[in-house]
């Protein structure tokens, strides 16, 4: 199970003058998405789909992978830690906090997305499930992203 890790400052989330506010949640999330997807973007991957809607729920994003040939679901799971040193203690780890439940309910929204688009994505050798782990400072900064390949 390949480990990735990457940190680099990234600007401050987007927004519109203008707009409406985002719920803090889901602007922090969205964030999450979107460094997840560039770094899966860097390392070849095409994205094919964000935050797609199934009767089932959502899945954040879906790639193809054109190196292994595989159609990779990814869960993103993202942190806002306040810490002047930029340290991340253990217990603010992302990842951790995708429990078996969340994995179950992955694989349920992946095989309804499969029967939703069968004639209309690519054909992977494979299918994987990816986890990517966002951690970013008050700033909105990114502090280190994890990205575990094949996590379940």
């Amino acid at each position: 199970m390949p480990i990735v890790q990457a940190t680099s400052p990234n600007p401050s989330p987007p927004s519109h003058p203008g707009a409406p506010r985002e719920d803090p949640r889901h602007a922090l999330g969205r964030l999450g998405e979107q460094l997840a997807a560039a770094h899966l973007e860097r390392l070849g991957c095409a994205i094919l789909a964000r935050n797609v809607r199934t009767r089932h729920g959502e899945i954040d994003l879906i790639a193809f992978d054109g190196h292994t040939k595989a159609l990779v679901f990814v869960e993103v799971k993202t942190r806002r830690v306040r810490s002047c040193a930029g340290r991340v203690r253990p217990e603010q780890e992302p990842l951790p906090w995708l429990r078996p439940r969340q994995r179950a309910r992955l694989r349920r929204l992946a095989l309804a997305w499969l029967c939703e688009t069968s004639g209309e994505r690519p054909s992977g050798g494979s299918i994987r499930f990816d986890a990517v782990g966002v951690i970013v400072d008050g700033a909105w900064r990114l502090l280190h992203l994890d990205h575990v390949e094949g996590a379940w």
